[in-house]
């Protein structure tokens, strides 16, 4: 009787599904005559319009899909169950590591349901905290967050930046610590800068103010170093370093320690920098350049005197500390403090006399503590398969603050205490979900030209392999990001609901180094795909979930991942999720910073790179298909990665789709890329997302 009704309400749970999937009318997007030539291949753009996103035409469309698809996810009988879910497991106090500077500790604090974290400091770590910045009170619905900041090294003072409605841009305003009051000064047109102090001002980069109407999409271009005055306006800001000849050249500044020294990188692309270096101490002083293209990446860990301590992966594909002598400035005077080795060099940091690494062994950490010379003294205990989010500490501090991360628990602190040697816990999060009841392994599976690929795979302990479990891959590699032991929210609702939840570290990632990366870039990016196809047969193959139980998932780069995947094999999951994604791979380098990009996916305009992007370029391989029951998101303040790309597939997909399954698109509005997106936005977005999830794998939530 119990087997017979099991049954019955299958049936009926599939039918209603077909039911809503068919109630769909979707909006008639218009089809313009748009052919774009690259290399005397014509390629059609029909949807070339939509790029417009403040057009009316654009904004009626965007209008028109977000109706429809509220309408769809507003049936699914158990959407509310699924926010109430979430909204009790993202209700818990959260904290970072904290970091001392000049007498005080800093540390981000959110006690729950706040939709950013608040940044206090204590005199000591058994005090009570006091919110010195809280970007709660800068907007009523919390799409204000802080994009970036610094400390002055007497702790007198914070220069932060705030950033809007999730965009890139942001204004950057001065805190007096003591007394929690803002100064005057204002700083506008910032974008993708640090902050860096020295004495009573700060540097910082910016570029000059775009036009009105193209803020969000305007190429941005001539990135400039400035130093500001505490006290005084913008205009009177000096130019520090900028760059005439090099309009597409980001340009970011960095005070040592002492204050002696300021470092300039430099950066064409999302990998590479070139390296300069000023003595401040000295006022005739000219820029001394350390590294003059980009073939490396650089990092200053410290200084001692004149002796720059810097992590970098100058001929160490996983990286290594090196100690340049300004006295010696050559390449070939460089000294190895930390050779590289077969694990890859994550990290650096001194603890008085002593130095603290963070190594990625099998995509796992390892914390060490070695000798300025780099003899290895001791290993600091970590609790199994995790990541180590931040390791603070200083020269003139004995002690390293550090935090924790798994699949099954969110982010723990520990104290180390460098003289007796000893770690303790500071803090456990007070989380309603019961991390013991699962398990997170790692296998490692065979791609397609025969490459060994990493997976972690969480679930429930005492799994049944038998073919009908929920499964939900999520994927990047690219921009040498590594994708390591991270607790997600969102992902508990559906652990807890029986699912697996696996992360396959793709080449393009940095686990392995640059080697691995490269492996993933330009007319090598294939790699990518097949290695998550790969990873999904794998799933199948070995019986943890079928086609119709899995789903897939990725945002940025990894949004371009599932497009890619989706348009190559469309029977590759029963559901997608392309997230804020790079869809349109022939036009991507001509919106904001797109053209960073190129390092990574090459670029149309080059015969060769077009030839290997067109091959795999999502909306340009959107043909007559039954396709997976797709929900695309994107937010519509998204200056990152402007959501045209998500606008114009999403369009596609509409019309191509010959299957049943729903092809949908959901804009979030006053949203960009995701970073600083308030918790409100980020619950109601998960709750959509993970509905339409279990609605369409058939998962009775």
């Amino acid at each position: 009787m119990r087997q017979s009704y099991r049954t019955c309400f299958a049936l009926m749970f599939t039918g209603l599904c077909l039911n809503l999937a068919a109630q769909i009318v979707y909006p008639k997007t218009r089809s313009m005559v748009q052919t774009d030539i690259y290399h005397g291949v014509k390629v059609e753009d029909p949807y070339r319009w939509l790029e417009e996103e403040n057009s009316p035409n654009t904004r009626q469309w965007i209008e028109a899909e977000n109706k429809i698809t509220a309408t769809y996810l507003q049936q699914i009988p158990f959407r509310s169950k699924v926010k109430d879910r979430l909204t009790a497991l993202w209700n818990y106090t959260k904290m970072s590591a904290p970091y001392k500077k000049g007498n005080l500790f800093f540390s981000f604090r959110n006690d729950g349901l706040q939709n950013q974290a608040v940044l206090c400091t204590q005199k000591s770590l058994m005090d009570d905290p006091k919110i010195i910045l809280d970007p709660n009170l800068l907007a009523g619905d919390g799409t204000a967050s802080l994009g970036g900041y610094d400390i002055s090294k007497d702790a007198k003072y914070l220069a932060y930046g705030i950033s809007k409605a999730g965009s890139d841009w942001m204004e950057i305003r001065v805190r007096n610590i003591e007394t929690g009051q803002d100064m005057p000064d204002i700083i506008q047109w910032v974008k993708f800068s640090n902050i860096s102090w020295k004495g009573d001002g700060f540097y910082y980069s910016r570029y000059d103010a775009p036009a009105s109407d193209k803020a969000y999409t305007q190429k941005n271009e001539f990135h400039k170093v400035y130093y500001h005055k505490l006290g005084t306006a913008q205009k009177e800001d000096v130019l520090i370093y900028e760059d005439k000849q090099h309009p597409n050249r980001n340009f970011s500044a960095q005070v040592t320690h002492d204050e002696n020294y300021l470092l300039i990188y430099g950066s064409e692309t999302t990998s590479g920098q070139s390296l300069m270096v000023k003595d401040l101490s000295n006022p005739k002083g000219t820029w001394l350049t350390l590294a003059d293209n980009f073939d490396y990446e650089y990092s200053l860990v410290d200084n001692i005197g004149n002796q720059l301590y810097v992590y970098t992966n100058y001929k160490a594909s996983r990286y290594k500390l090196i100690k340049i002598s300004l006295n010696h400035p050559k390449p070939e005077d460089w000294e190895d403090v930390l050779p590289e080795k077969e694990d890859l060099l994550e990290g650096v940091t001194f603890c008085q006399n002593k130095l603290v690494s963070n190594y990625l062994h099998k995509v796992s950490s390892k914390v060490y503590i070695h000798n300025l010379s780099g003899k290895q003294e001791k290993e600091i205990v970590l609790p199994g398969i995790c990541k180590v989010n931040a390791l603070n500490s200083g020269r003139d501090q004995n002690f390293v603050c550090y935090s924790v991360v798994s699949f099954t628990a969110p982010e723990e602190v520990y104290f180390y205490d460098a003289m007796v040697g000893t770690s303790k816990r500071i803090f456990k999060p007070n989380i309603d979900f019961n991390s013991s009841a699962y398990v997170t392994e790692q296998v490692f599976y065979t791609s397609k030209d025969g490459t060994q690929i990493p997976m972690f795979i969480t679930h429930k302990k005492g799994l049944l392999l038998n073919g009908k479990n929920p499964c939900f891959v999520f994927g990047y590699g690219g921009f040498n990001i590594s994708y390591t032991p991270e607790f997600r929210i969102d992902r508990a609702v559906f652990l807890e609901a029986g699912g697996i939840y696996c992360v396959p570290n793709l080449r393009g990632g940095g686990e392995f180094g640059e080697e691995w990366h490269m492996a993933g870039t330009k007319c090598k990016k294939q790699n990518v795909f097949d290695d998550f196809i790969a990873a999904c047969d794998y799933l199948v193959d070995n019986k943890y979930t079928s086609r119709d139980k899995l789903a897939i998932h990725g945002r940025s780069n990894g949004g371009l991942l599932i497009g890619a995947v989706m348009t190559q094999r469309p029977d590759i999951a029963k559901v997608a999720i392309p997230t804020v994604g790079v869809l349109d791979m022939l036009r991507f380098h001509l919106f904001t910073i797109g053209r960073a990009w190129t390092v990574d996916y090459g670029c149309s305009e080059n015969k060769e790179e077009f030839e290997c992007l067109y091959k795999y370029s999502p909306l340009h391989h959107v043909k007559p298909a039954a396709y997976p029951a797709t929900l695309v998101l994107t937010g519509d303040h998204d200056d990152r990665v402007v959501p045209a790309h998500s606008f114009k597939f999403a369009a596609a997909l509409q019309k191509n789709n010959t299957g049943s399954n729903p092809t949908l698109i959901r804009i979030d509005t006053n949203a960009g890329h995701g970073a600083g997106k308030p918790t409100a936005k980020q619950i109601e977005e998960f709750t959509d997302m993970w509905s339409f999830v279990f609605y369409n794998l058939g998962v009775d939530y």
